[in-house]
C-alpha cells in the first residue's frame, strides 16, 4: 500500500487526538487577533479557508500569497491553502511596494492576503483577489470555522504536487521561486521534529519568520503532536523571554540575531536579580547563519538552555544537517562543546552530502525541492548530476560533521591566500565589545582584496580599530586579519537574520567592472 504524503496529514492528527487542546495563541493587542484556538478550530478555520477559495472559483494548483508578520492566520493558511490542493506562496512582509509585486507577478498569485501593517504601503500590489487580514468583512469570512459536514472541492491527493513557492531571500538578484512539494514538507517535517524531539509535552514559540521556508517546517511537526503554539510578531528580548515564562516554553527556533536579542535581556535581567526562565527546560534551534561559539557558549552555560544547530538552504526544505549534543560532549568543558556545536552538523536520517573539489556542499535528499517556479534553467544549473549544489563552501570534518566556512561568493582572496570572514567574524565577536560584525574583502592594489571588518558596538562599551585588528592578529593567522575596522549603527540583514553582504560590499566596489581583484 502506498499512501500520499500530504500536508493534510498534519492537521489531521493534530485535530483528531488533539481537539480540545490549545493550537494557537495569537499575538495580543493586534488587529483582527484571534486570542487563543483550540486544534478543532484550527482544523474548522483550515476548511473554512479552502471552501472561501471554492467560492472564489480559486482552482487546485492556483497560488495564494501572504503577506504577514507571524499570526495565527498564518498558521491556519499554512493547512487551509496547501492541506486542499492550492499553493502557499510566503512573502516576507519586510520587503518592499516593487519586490512584493515582483513575486505575487512572477508567482501568479490569484489571490493577495495583506496584514494591515501592510496595507498601506502595499496598497498599489494587487491581485485577483485581495484580502486585508484585519477580522472584518471579507477577512472575516475568509477565516470562518466551517460546519463539520462542510467539505471543501476534492482534490486527489498528489505528494510531488508543489505545496509552497518559497522566494529566496534575494541577497543577490531577484529572488526565486522555491517549488517544495507536499513530500519535500512532509519528509523535513518528520526528520525536524524527530532529530528536535518534538513531543505533545512541547510549548512552541513562534519566533522564526512563518513566511520563511514555511517556518523550517516546524508548524507542520508541531501541529501532528498536538502541541499549542504561541506566536510572536516581532523579536524583543525582554517580551521573548516574558512569554517563555508565561506559557512555559520548551521549544523555539531563530536566526543567531535572535539569540543576541535573549542574551542580551537575559543578562539586563540578572544585572537587576530578575530569574531568567528555562533552565533545564528551553532547547533552542539554530540556522540562517553560524553562530558565534561565544553565544552558544552563554546559552547553554548562562542560560541553561539546551542549543541545537541545523544547517539548510530554502532549497532543501531546509534540513540537511543537524548538530545536537550527544552523550559524550556533557562533561566537556563549556569552550570546547560550544566550538563543536557551532559546525553545521552531522547529516539528518535520510540525507547525503559531501564536498566536490573546489569545496562546495552538494546535497541528495528527499527533502531537496522540485526546482525554481518558471525557471527551468536555473533549476538545471543547481540540480545537474543528482545532487544540490548549496553555494556553500565547507569541509567534512572526520567524525563527518559538516563545517560551513563561507558562501562561496564571500570568500576573499587576499594575496592568493582564501579568507573565510565567518571565522573572522567568529574572533570578533570573541571580544567583549562587539555585538554585531561583518567581514567583507574590499579593493586593494596591493593585495587585491584586503579584509574589512564592520562592526557594531555593544552599548555602554568602547574599542578603537587598533585594538579590534590587534585583537584578531593574536588569534588568527595575520593574512586573515582585518586591515581596517569601520563603525556601524547597524548592519543590513534579511529578515531572518542573514547578512547582507552585497549592500554591505557594494559602496566599496563601485566603479569595478567586477566585484573581485
Amino acid at each position: 500500500m502506498k499512501v500520499p504524503l500530504t500536508i493534510e496529514d498534519f492537521l489531521h492528527r493534530g485535530a483528531v487526538v488533539y481537539a480540545d487542546r490549545t493550537a494557537l495563541i495569537d499575538e495580543p493587542g493586534t488587529a483582527g487577533s484571534l486570542g487563543a484556538i483550540t486544534y478543532r478550530s484550527l482544523e474548522r478555520r483550515a476548511r473554512g479557508v479552502a471552501l472561501a477559495l471554492d467560492r472564489l472559483g480559486v482552482g487546485h494548483g492556483e497560488r495564494v500569497a501572504v503577506v504577514s508578520p507571524n499570526a495565527a492566520r498564518f498558521g491556519i493558511l499554512f493547512f487551509g491553502v496547501s492541506a486542499f490542493g492550492r499553493v502557499l506562496v510566503p512573502i516576507n512582509y519586510r520587503l518592499n511596494a516593487d519586490e512584493v509585486g515582483y513575486i505575487v507577478r512572477h508567482s501568479g498569485a490569484s489571490v493577495l492576503l495583506v496584514d494591515p501593517e501592510s496595507d498601506e504601503a502595499l496598497r498599489d500590489v494587487t491581485a485577483r483577489h485581495r484580502i486585508v487580514l484585519d477580522g472584518t468583512a471579507d477577512d472575516a469570512e475568509f477565516f470562518a470555522e466551517a460546519s463539520d459536514d462542510a467539505e471543501p472541492a476534492p482534490w486527489e491527493p498528489d505528494e510531488d504536487a508543489t505545496a509552497s513557492i518559497n522566494y529566496t531571500s534575494g541577497t543577490t538578484a531577484r529572488p526565486k521561486g522555491v517549488q517544495l512539494t507536499h513530500r519535500n514538507c512532509w519528509l523535513n517535517a518528520a526528520v525536524f521534529g524527530w532529530h528536535a524531539g518534538v513531543c505533545d509535552r512541547d510549548v512552541y514559540l513562534h519566533t522564526l519568520p512563518m513566511f520563511h521556508c514555511n517556518g523550517w517546517g516546524m508548524p507542520y511537526a508541531v501541529t501532528a503532536m498536538g502541541v499549542p503554539q504561541v506566536v510572536a510578531r516581532r523579536i524583543d528580548g525582554e517580551e521573548l523571554l516574558r512569554r517563555i515564562d508565561e506559557h512555559g516554553v520548551t521549544l523555539l527556533c531563530g536566526a543567531p540575531a535572535v539569540v543576541a536579542a535573549i542574551l542580551d535581556a537575559a543578562s539586563a535581567r540578572s544585572a537587576s536579580v530578575r530569574p531568567v526562565p528555562g533552565r533545564g527546560r528551553v532547547r533552542m534551534v539554530v540556522a540562517g547563519a553560524p553562530p558565534p561559539s561565544r553565544s552558544i557558549e552563554r546559552l547553554e552555560e548562562e542560560l541553561g538552555w539546551e542549543f541545537i544547530q541545523i544547517y539548510g538552504p530554502t532549497e532543501t526544505a531546509p534540513l540537511l544537517t543537524v548538530n545536537r549534543r550527544p552523550s559524550g560532549w556533557d562533561e566537556l568543558p563549556g569552550p570546547e562543546r560550544a566550538r563543536l556545536l557551532s559546525r553545521a552538523g552531522a547529516p539528518a536520517v535520510g540525507v547525503r552530502v559531501r564536498a566536490d573539489a573546489d569545496g562546495e556542499v552538494l546535497a541528495r535528499s528527499n527533502h531537496v525541492f522540485a526546482g525554481y517556479w518558471q525557471q527551468p534553467e536555473e533549476s538545471e544549473k543547481v540540480l545537474a548530476g543528482g545532487w544540490f549544489r548549496t553555494g556553500d563552501e565547507g569541509r567534512i570534518d572526520p567524525d563527518r560533521y559538516l563545517v560551513i566556512s563561507d558562501r562561496k561568493k564571500d570568500v576573499i582572496i587576499s594575496g592568493g591566500e582564501n579568507v573565510s570572514s565567518v571565522e573572522v567574524e567568529d574572533c570578533l565577536y570573541q571580544h567583549p565589545a562587539v555585538a554585531e560584525a561583518a567581514v567583507i574583502g574590499v579593493p586593494d592594489d596591493k593585495w587585491g582584496e584586503t579584509v574589512k571588518a564592520l562592526v557594531v558596538v555593544r552599548s555602554g562599551r568602547q574599542v578603537t580599530e587598533a585594538d579590534l585588528i590587534e585583537f584578531c592578529r593574536s588569534r588568527l593567522a595575520h593574512f586573515k586579519c582585518p586591515t581596517s575596522v569601520e563603525f556601524r549603527e547597524a548592519l543590513a540583514r534579511t529578515a531572518t537574520g542573514k547578512l547582507q553582504k552585497f549592500k554591505l560590499r557594494e559602496p566599496y566596489w563601485q566603479g569595478h567592472e567586477r566585484r573581485v581583484h
